[in-house]
């Protein structure tokens, strides 16, 4: 009996605890967003990975807080998306989620209003939730707002803030407006320079003019030789824009020199003619020019970042066939797996190892990767291919 009164307190107990916390619709992301438009409210989303130990705790601690539930409850359209699975990876590649938890509040167009990171304790998680609802960020479309004019300072820093990865364009325009109608007497903050550098692309910006005719204001926050190599740098990238020749897909490397070098010296400019072939003929998926330009941007690779490194070697990995080639990019791969083994620098390197016939070694980074994967909850599908192929 006593049994028997002990499951039914725990069932209770289980079925008020569970009214008490933030209730999760189970919705594809298009009915969320419907329902969001429907009821003029926004949606709320955590943004979490199965392994995250932050998630996990925010989930027990800060979800389950009646305070909580009953503010989430009653203001908004409550979602969870693990980002590395089903639907989430769709959600984190659109809104750049690139770290776990991440909040995103969106509008019934789906356009982010706010956004933030991190476990919270109660009090500032509920701050956030009433700071995110308010009467503005419920007008509408933030697009179809700025469309119409619309001005206000926080507004255009709103968007800037939250589009500059997701929206860079949109985001960009915002900054343009920002300091179109900013008070020209009125001196740069250190956050306003913070906007118009992130901004500016090119001396054929808007915002170029601002930049020459603050010189003063901004190098109050920043040496005065910052400035100057700021500046070389916008006009370097007029020159490589200048220097593509969009028609034969091929970079002019005599004209990008020729131009290049009175401003930012040879060294510099070839580092940055390097780093141009690399982005363009990967986009252009010209690989035979790709793999010229990494084998001589990366010729000493020992002062690059192991991530960067790991990628270019994930492009050979796919699309080289030089054995040689091949071999460099295997270099690369192992100095990633030398900082910390993953579940995706193993498999790469696994990978390199059976393209250039290493195949004892390839199948033990191939088991290696599957074991890390499936540890960490990943998919571990590639691994499993390629073991199959080793066999």
């Amino acid at each position: 009996m006593k049994k028997i009164i002990s499951t039914l307190f725990l069932s209770a107990a289980t079925a008020v605890f569970a009214q008490e916390a933030i209730r999760f619709e189970e919705l594809p992301f298009k009915e969320l967003i419907a329902k969001a438009k429907k009821e003029n409210k926004i949606i709320f989303m955590d943004a979490y990975a199965s392994w995250c130990g932050p998630c996990k705790m925010m989930e027990r601690n800060i979800f389950t807080q009646k305070s909580v539930g009953d503010y989430y409850n009653s203001n908004f359209v409550n979602a969870r998306f693990d980002m590395e699975k089903g639907e989430g990876r769709e959600i984190a590649a659109k809104y750049g989620v690139r770290s776990y938890p991440t909040y995103l509040f969106l509008n019934g167009d789906g356009e982010l209003v706010s956004q933030n990171y991190g476990y919270m304790e109660e009090s500032p998680f509920l701050a956030m939730a009433q700071d995110v609802n308010s009467p503005n960020n419920k007008k509408g479309s933030l697009k179809e707002r700025f469309a119409k004019g619309e001005k206000d300072p926080e507004f255009l820093i709103n968007i800037m803030k939250l589009n500059s990865s997701s929206d860079y364009d949109f985001a960009k325009n915002a900054s343009e407006r920002y300091f179109e109608n900013k008070n020209k007497t009125e001196e740069l903050s250190k956050d306003d320079i913070g906007f118009l550098l992130f901004f500016l692309k090119s001396p054929e910006d808007k915002n170029y003019k601002i930049f020459i005719d603050k010189k003063s204001d901004i190098i109050k926050h920043l040496p005065e030789e910052t400035y100057k190599e700021f500046d070389a740098q916008i006009k370097l990238s007029k020159i490589i824009a200048q220097s593509i020749d969009d028609r034969n897909k091929r970079i002019d490397e005599v004209f990008f020199m020729k131009n290049a070098e009175p401003l930012v010296g040879k060294h510099d400019a070839e580092v940055r003619l390097n780093q141009t072939k690399l982005s363009y003929y990967e986009q252009n998926a010209n690989y035979p020019e790709y793999e010229k330009a990494a084998l001589e941007y990366y010729k000493n690779s020992d002062s690059f970042d192991t991530n960067e490194l790991l990628k270019t070697a994930w492009v050979f990995s796919e699309h080289v066939k030089n054995s040689a080639s091949l071999k460099k990019a295997a270099e690369w791969a192992e100095k990633s797996v030398m900082r910390g083994e993953t579940s995706e620098n193993t498999y790469i390197l696994a990978k390199l190892y059976y393209l250039t016939g290493n195949k004892d070694m390839a199948k033990t980074y191939a088991e290696m990767s599957e074991t890390l994967a499936v540890q960490a909850g990943k998919d571990s599908q590639l691994a499993k291919e390629l073991l199959n192929q080793i066999k």
